[in-house]
């Protein structure tokens, strides 16, 4: 499985991002997706993730009510929509795909992209 995330760049406080992440390879097992970020000098953080169907998601508590993911199934691709993005959102983002979990323990993730750049600044 190869993941292509793409959306990133230099966005001002307060701007809307969404971030894209394509995934490609055998299609014989339904993914759940996730998003995480690094940002430097920190270790790399659960953002959100959203299961095969959609029907569930989750969210860093830190997160909720500013991000939405999403997916669509028929062009393998997950979205993270951010908005009112502050400096501290400044990060690599990378999405990731886990077999049936959603959950913030990134070692549950067994395939990685890798990642876009986000930067939020005046």
């Amino acid at each position: 499985v190869q993941l292509q995330a793409s959306g990133g760049g230099l966005v001002q406080p307060g701007d809307s991002l969404r971030l894209s992440c394509e995934e490609s390879g055998p299609t014989d097992v339904a993914y759940a997706m996730g998003w995480f970020r690094q940002a430097p000098g920190k270790e790399r953080e659960f953002v959100a993730a959203i299961s095969w169907t959609g029907a569930t998601t989750n969210y860093a508590d830190s997160l909720k009510g500013r991000f939405t993911i999403s997916r669509d199934n028929a062009k393998r691709t997950q979205y993270l929509q951010m908005n009112s993005l502050k400096p501290e959102d400044t990060a690599v983002y990378y999405c990731a795909v886990a077999q049936n979990y959603i959950g913030e323990d990134s070692g549950e993730y067994v395939y990685w992209g890798r990642g876009t750049q986000v930067t939020v600044s005046s």
